[in-house]
């Protein structure tokens, strides 16, 4: 099994969901955040008083999944996410040794 997390326009967000929806996939978790990379996007400068070192509003996807889906999960979140301007975001996996109900503390087999 395979974390996926992307970083991703928030403007972007509503399409990717419903791509992942209609492609099969269930379950993750959205976070909106603000953040900073290596670029300065002369369109949209969105600093606040809470993080006034930060220039972009971003959401966090985070879903867990079978090894065999993960491409089709990275190419949906790629294909409806970028704009192709510096800061469309970043796709990357992390492995997941022994996923774990919370409430019967048994082992889960995520589908």
């Amino acid at each position: 099994m395979k974390e996926i997390k992307a970083f991703v326009r928030l403007s972007r967000l509503t399409d990717i969901v419903n791509k992942l929806r209609q492609g099969g996939f269930c379950c993750l978790t959205v976070f909106e955040g603000e953040g900073m990379g290596h670029f300065s996007d002369n369109r949209k400068e969105w600093s606040t008083l809470s993080h006034p070192f930060s220039h972009s509003k971003i959401a966090k996807i985070e879903m867990v999944i079978p090894d065999e889906e993960v491409n089709k999960a990275m190419q949906i979140i790629h294909e409806n996410g970028k704009t192709g301007y510096p800061g469309d975001g970043i796709i990357y996996t992390t492995e997941v040794s022994i996923p774990v109900k919370v409430k019967t503390l048994k082992p889960d087999k995520i589908e």
